[in-house]
């Protein structure tokens, strides 16, 4: 055996490495092409004989290895989203936005029966069948409410006849004593000239104090179809479901506005519904058929003033009434609180959804669970007449509007 020296010796235990054998050859193992050592200063260099944890963990013969998985903080970034396009308007021209508006029409319906003016509660969404122009509509919201109300007491307060002044009087204060604490109400007399008593209020003794406030009438003049229109036009700027209690007796003198732009007013009027009193019935009783052709005449007028309170009730979804007598007031205006505080609400989409401001009539239709006409019945099985109050159509929008 060759003697090895102490410095040699030394340097073969500092590399970890015993001395071979004297008689063992030794052959120096192949050695892989390496690529450029790592900056010997950077914090971030390893060993020469290891790699990469993203490839694969050390090298050598160490046999075969799991690679870890990338995390998602590790993968490269989503490409940005392409650009948008870039629209050039025309010299001075300022970019602006489209709004669509979908027409949506709410109706109101009572369903009173018609011997006892009862409302009929209880009724589902596919009991009801809404018609616009005579074709169906998808009714898309349904609800039954009670709710307080806001209503404009409309009252005719002229020196005609004591007789029309009297029922006009009971007729205002029988609506008064049945307001409820949480209704808004307004006095509107009427004469030659309109007149406002009293603004929207819930204190009842102001209703009431307008109304003692009526003792003397001044004009003969009824110029009723001006003081509807302008009752309107307030009304008109007044959010959600309004009520005129219009206690007249039909007749109208010489107003600026005819008939046909009142009604023309309650057709583009949302939202408001007219329950009209004619007075002064049993005068008109005991004068009917008398004074010859003056007397025809003035009979033909009472129809007529009829016939247009019935119309402003009925192509708003309220109701007429002539009462006699004063005992029929306080049933009268109990078949109106009925009416008015227990609703149902339809919302529907129309077919229609041209706003071209035409006018769509409206029809509104009871059916039972087989579409069929619904019946009523009472407890002893005897049928029961009812009505379905609604306002016979509505306005479109104008598209400038």
């Amino acid at each position: 055996m060759k003697s090895v020296s102490a410095a040699t010796l030394c340097a073969l235990l500092l590399l970890g490495q015993a001395p071979a054998p004297a008689s063992a050859q030794y052959t120096p193992k192949p050695q892989q092409p390496q690529s450029q050592p790592p900056d010997q200063d950077s914090p971030q260099s390893q060993p020469s004989d290891q790699s990469a944890p993203e490839a694969g963990g050390p090298g050598g013969d160490n046999g075969a290895i799991a690679i870890p998985k990338k995390k998602d903080a590790d993968k490269p970034p989503a490409p940005p989203p392409p650009p948008e396009p870039t629209v050039k308007n025309p010299p001075g021209l300022q970019n602006f936005s489209l709004r669509v508006d979908v027409p949506v029409v709410t109706v109101d319906v009572g369903v009173i029966l018609e011997k006892t003016h009862q409302f009929v509660p209880n009724l589902k969404q596919q009991n009801f069948r809404v018609f616009e122009d005579g074709k169906p509509q998808e009714i898309s919201n349904f609800q039954q409410i009670k709710a307080p109300i806001t209503a404009v007491l409309l009252v005719e307060f002229a020196s005609t006849s004591y007789a029309f002044v009297y029922d006009m009087r009971n007729a205002a204060y029988t609506f008064a004593e049945q307001l409820r604490p949480d209704d808004y109400v307004a006095v509107i007399t009427y004469d030659m000239h309109t007149e406002i008593l009293t603004d929207f209020t819930q204190d009842k003794r102001v209703v009431m104090n307008a109304l003692n406030s009526l003792t003397i009438p001044t004009w003969r003049e009824t110029n009723l179809f001006d003081a509807l229109y302008t009752t309107l036009d307030r009304l008109s700027r007044v959010e959600g479901r309004k009520y005129v209690v219009l206690v007249s007796s039909g007749r109208d003198t010489f107003s600026k506005i005819n008939l046909d732009k009142v009604l023309q007013k309650i057709k583009a009027t949302p939202n408001v519904t007219i329950f009209t009193i004619s007075t002064g019935q049993v005068a008109r009783l005991m004068t009917e058929g008398r004074g010859g052709m003056g007397g025809q005449i003035r009979d033909m007028d009472y129809l007529q003033a009829d016939n247009q309170m019935n119309t402003f009730a009925r192509m708003t979804g309220g109701m007429f009434f002539a009462p006699r007598f004063q005992a029929e007031l306080p049933e009268d205006f109990a078949a109106i609180n009925e009416s008015i505080r227990n609703q149902y609400v339809l919302t529907y989409k129309p077919t229609n959804s041209k706003q071209d401001g035409t006018y769509r009539k409206l029809h509104v239709e009871l059916v039972d669970d087989e579409g069929k006409p619904l019946h009523m019945q009472d407890e002893k099985h005897k049928p029961l007449k009812y009505d379905v109050i609604a306002r016979d159509g509505y306005k479109a929008k104008q598209e400038v509007e």
